[in-house]
């Protein structure tokens, strides 16, 4: 089976090499820098934007903030001076307001800032089963939500004082940053065995130089002026990572200009439909011209593994996994005819898709009644058994980060009514180019890989055959290259544990 091209730069893949040719095991560390490093940009920003949107920072406090700034980045003065004064802006405040507060602005402004050549060097040391931390002068509010998306268990951070249940305005121990962060990865280190002399460290302002000396293998990632000098004085590696994709003029544009060729390739059909009288002809021309145009002239191609297996096992259910609004234009364009689609009772009333679903002729159902829902499936299984094949996320939702949700159990019950495979299509970075709350659609590349048609459904094994084909999209997702033609069960292996039980 042939593999896409990587999506990371050649820099970033040799690094992903030393690191798999190098020591491994957890004694081996790798601490990673939040702000600039993990993510591009700072968090810190957007939780004091936050604040200043909610009126919980005074004119006065906002004055001496701007104060703050200039004294630390303009003349030389204490760069913490800002942080310490918004650490103290949060006295009285609730501590669990704060963690909700900072999931929310995760999901909503963080989540899309993460690079993802970082996320590649994550999962490179959690792969060579090394002990990842995020070292940082950042506090947990920040970094928690990042650090989990990443599968990072280790915070290194500032910790803010909290007596029954607010903040006190104080942080425990020291900002870690300078020295101070330096010497917290020593404590840690020693407190988890860890060996600094083949341990890896990744950061990117001159403040870092201490907390990156404390390892042998230092990395200056996307490094500020001062740090670029200290890493060619000192040889270490320097890595420049891409930041993700920002909204331009053009991808406006872009955007503007697909959804108008979306629109005309769905008239298109509905005037073949209605001439012709056929609305699969329709469908099947309009979705033709969704395959090149909407998406071409938006910037974005195609990059599919397993292409062949889209057409082996038809009619099917096919089920993909979900982060962007982007998802079923590129399904319809993967799919090109022959099929139809659920979606939430919501949609019906949506204008982007009144076109498209005039054509579709869709499944709507209501997800907060589940007898209600399966009714209105019950049609479809005829639809199915004629010929016409089912598309359906079972998420049910779109995933703010692109962390796999769970799978509920519509879409495999529909394939065991109908009698027909289950077609699994894992998408990957849709929601880089799309984000939930983006109204730009971003040019780029989505990676698609159609894993092995699972046939032979039953009751009896529904429960252990969706675990195995969500671990299937997991492992898909974390190691996209080392795709094995087996990993969601092949059609010969399908019905290996028939007649089992559910535990």
């Amino acid at each position: 089976m042939s593999t896409p091209p990587s999506p990371l730069s050649q820099p970033v893949r040799e690094a992903i090499a030393r690191i798999e040719a190098g020591p491994q095991g957890p004694q081996v560390g790798a601490f990673f820098d939040l702000d600039g490093t993990l993510v591009a940009g700072y968090t810190g920003t957007t939780f004091f934007g936050e604040q200043l949107r909610k009126r919980e920072i005074t004119p006065i406090d906002l004055l001496r903030s701007l104060v703050d700034v200039v004294d630390g980045e303009v003349l030389g003065g204490d760069p913490t001076k800002i942080s310490q004064r918004f650490f103290a802006s949060l006295r009285g405040q609730s501590e669990d307001a704060y963690v909700t507060a900072g999931e929310r602005l995760f999901v909503r402004k963080i989540a899309g800032t993460i690079r993802a050549e970082s996320r590649a060097l994550v999962r490179a040391h959690l792969a060579a089963g090394h002990t990842v931390a995020v070292a940082s002068a950042a506090t947990p509010y920040q970094i928690a939500p990042i650090a989990r998306e990443l599968g990072i268990e280790n915070l290194v951070c500032t910790r803010l004082a909290v007596e029954d249940g607010v903040f006190t305005g104080e942080t425990e121990g020291p900002m870690l940053w300078g020295r101070h962060k330096a010497s917290a990865v020593r404590a840690f280190a020693k407190q988890h065995g860890l060996g600094l002399a083949e341990s890896y460290a990744y950061g990117n302002g001159y403040e870092d130089v201490a907390f990156l000396s404390s390892v042998g293998f230092p990395v200056a990632l996307n490094p500020h002026r001062g740090l670029q000098a200290a890493a060619e004085r000192l040889g270490w590696p320097i890595l420049n990572l891409r930041d993700p994709a920002k909204g331009s003029l053009t991808a406006v544009a872009r955007t503007a200009a697909a959804l108008g060729g979306l629109n005309a390739a769905a008239s298109t059909g509905m005037t073949i439909s209605l001439l012709s009288g056929d609305r699969s002809r329709g469908l099947n021309a309009a979705a033709g011209m969704i395959g090149g145009l909407p998406l071409a002239l938006a910037g974005v191609s195609l990059n599919v593994i397993g292409e062949e297996r889209l057409w082996s096992h038809r009619p099917a259910v096919f089920v993909a996994n979900h982060q962007s609004s982007l998802d079923p234009v590129v399904v319809g364009a993967l799919l090109k005819r022959d099929f139809t689609v659920v979606a939430k009772k919501e949609a019906r009333f949506d204008p982007r898709a009144l076109a498209g679903s005039l054509l579709l002729n869709p499944v709507y159902i209501d997800r907060s009644n589940s007898a209600e829902a399966r009714a209105a499936l019950d049609p479809v299984v005829d639809r199915i058994r004629s010929g016409t094949s089912l598309m359906i996320f079972p998420e049910g939702t779109r995933s703010p980060t692109g962390a796999l949700g769970r799978f509920k159990k519509g879409a495999f019950h529909m394939a065991i009514r109908a009698g027909v495979p289950i077609v699994p299509i894992v998408l990957r970075n849709t929601g880089e180019l799309l984000g939930k709350h983006s109204l730009v659609l971003k040019p780029g590349t989505v990676d698609v890989a159609v894993l092995p048609p699972e046939t032979d459904w039953t009751l009896k094994t529904l429960d252990r055959r969706i675990t195995k084909l969500h671990k299937a999209f997991e492992d898909t997702l974390t190691d996209w290259p080392g795709l094995d033609t087996a990993s969601a069960g092949a059609p010969g292996d399908s019905t290996s544990d028939q007649g089992q039980e559910d535990e």
